[in-house]
This record gives structure tokens, C-alpha cells and sequence, in this order.
């Protein structure tokens, strides 16, 4: 109709949801939906056999944990575990203390060892001791090893010094020097060397006898400013299956003695026949021979006496 105006009421948002839920609910009133039923029922979790095992096994891993707990608590205890170290063994500031005696199944490298004040330290071992000395590369500069049968020392020089520093016995490849103010061999066979020894004084202990001797080689004696031979309480013999020498390049032979004796000096001439005298002079060759000849109111000695031929 022309000319006349139409009122619209429009519901809000809240009546309008309440139509809907009663739309809703007045067709689902009296209403039966059949749903499909399914046989196979799935239940989650762990059942039967499954979960007695896993019970066990939980228990199992209790009992290692309560043995290994109480295994580790026995070791401490056995060990005498404390913060300050284990048993005899004690971590100081210094190093490693160890108390007692201790036994090392390998190597062991430290840098210093050394033993309480009132007692000594001792290495023992049933086949050797070795000792080893190493550069920064590794390499083995100083060995000392003490076996069952010797003593071995590996390194250029060997010395061994008293209480104050001073040298006693230095051993390297060119000499072997004793510092020592005495050298005392007590042995019933002496000293045996090889070659030359060097030495201001070669004396026995009292009432023994010395005695220097070359079995199969000559035995020299010399030095810059003379060879002193001397005898206090006995007296002195040079024995020698060939020559016996005695040169001086610029001085003279000297026998100072009350009595002098020669008992094998041969006799170069006789006397006149009937003579009686034992008065003798000594004549000399010209090689160095020495022989017996008559004393006379003159020199006897001849010079072609068959002696000296």
C-alpha cells in the first residue's frame, strides 16, 4: 500500500541465541539415534606378564643399587678414604706423603723422593732397581741400574762427593780422578793396572810389606824432580829376570849406606900368585860393567880385561 510506512523489530544477539537453543532442544526431545556398537575394546596401559616383568625388573635394579651403595661405602672404609687422602697416602701442599711401605706395579715418575728425618729410604725389588734421568725431548741422560749381580751407571761423568761438597771419586771417559786424601786397598792380591798410575805416594799399611811388581812387562818410576825409596824397619829389594837400570840424565847414582855389598861381582884380574890380601878395588868398563880387581899401591883395573870384552 502506497503512502504507509512498515515497522521491522530486528531481536538481538541474545534472543536470537535463545531461539536457537530451544529449536535445538525441541527437536532432539524424544528422539533415538542407534550408534554402531564395536566389539574391540583397547585399554591403555601394561597388563599381565608385561607388568609383573617390568615390577621385577624395577626391583632387580634396587637391589644392584642398594649392593653397589653398600659396596662403595665398604671400599671407603676399607681404603681409609678421607679429604686428606687414602690410607697411608696423604695429599700435602708439598706433594705426595706416603707412610710405610708401599709397592708400585709400574713406573713411577716424580721429581723428588726423599724419607722422613729419622728414618731411611729404601728401593727394593726382586729383579732390579733402574733409575733414569730424561731431557725435555725425553730422551734418557743418567741411568742407574742395580741388579742381582753388578751395578751399572750410565751417563758421561760419575762423582761422588762428602758431606761438604768436596769431590772423592770422579769416573768419566778420559781419567779417574779419587779425591780423597788416602787410598786404601785391602785386598790380598793389591791393586791391578792396566796402564800408568799417577800418585805422590805409594805407601803399606805397618808391618806389611810393599811390593810393585810386572809379571811379563817392565815397571817404570818416574818423576820431574826424583824417585824416593825408603824403608824405616826393613829393607829393600829390586828383583829382575833381565837388566836392572839406573840412568840419571844429569846427576850421578849415590849409594849412601854403612856397608855397600856386591857378592856376585865378578873379578877381572888375580893377584900375584901367593898373594893373601882380600882387599879389592872396583873397576868400571867403559859399557857400565862393574868388576872386582886386586887392590895395589896404584889402580889395577884394566881397561882390555876380559870382563869387559
Amino acid at each position: 500500500m502506497k503512502g504507509n510506512a512498515v515497522a521491522v523489530c530486528v531481536p538481538g544477539l541474545q534472543e536470537v541465541e535463545q531461539m536457537v537453543r530451544e529449536q535445538y532442544t525441541t527437536a532432539t526431545e524424544g528422539t533415538h539415534i542407534e550408534r554402531p556398537e564395536n566389539p574391540y575394546v583397547y585399554k591403555i596401559g601394561i597388563y599381565g606378564w608385561r607388568k609383573r616383568c617390568l615390577y621385577l625388573f624395577v626391583l632387580l635394579l634396587l637391589i644392584i643399587l642398594v649392593v653397589n651403595l653398600a659396596l662403595t661405602i665398604w671400599i671407603l672404609k676399607v681404603m681409609w678414604f678421607s679429604p686428606a687422602g687414602m690410607g697411608h697416602l696423604r695429599v700435602t701442599k708439598d706433594g705426595l706423603r706416603l707412610e710405610g711401605e708401599s709397592e708400585f706395579l709400574f713406573p713411577l715418575y716424580a721429581k723428588e723422593i726423599h724419607s722422613r728425618v729419622d728414618s731411611s729410604l729404601l728401593l727394593q725389588s726382586t729383579q732390579n732397581v733402574t733409575v733414569n734421568a730424561r731431557n725435555s725431548e725425553g730422551e734418557v741422560t743418567g741411568r742407574l741400574k742395580v741388579g742381582p749381580k753388578m751395578v751399572e751407571v750410565h751417563s758421561q761423568q760419575f762423582q761422588i762427593n762428602s758431606n761438604d761438597g768436596k769431590p772423592l771419586f770422579t769416573v768419566d771417559e778420559k781419567e779417574v780422578v779419587v779425591g780423597t786424601d788416602k787410598l786404601r786397598v785391602t785386598g790380598p792380591e793389591g791393586a791391578l793396572f792396566e796402564h800408568s798410575v799417577e800418585t805422590p805416594l805409594v805407601r803399606a799399611d805397618p808391618f806389611q810389606d810393599l811390593r810393585l811388581e810386572s809379571p811379563t812387562r817392565r815397571l817404570s818410576m818416574d818423576a820431574p824432580r826424583g824417585v824416593h825409596l825408603q824403608a824405616h824397619a826393613g829393607k829393600i829389594e829390586v828383583l829382575s829376570q833381565m837388566d836392572i837400570l839406573f840412568h840419571s840424565s844429569d846427576g850421578m847414582l849415590v849409594l849412601d849406606a854403612e856397608t855397600v855389598c856386591l857378592p856376585k861381582l865378578a873379578q877381572g884380574t888375580w893377584g900375584p900368585s901367593g898373594s893373601s890380601q882380600s882387599l879389592y878395588e872396583i873397576c868400571a868398563c867403559p859399557d857400565g860393567k862393574l868388576y872386582l880387581s886386586v887392590a895395589g899401591v896404584g889402580t889395577t883395573c884394566q881397561e882390555h880385561s876380559h870382563i869387559c870384552l
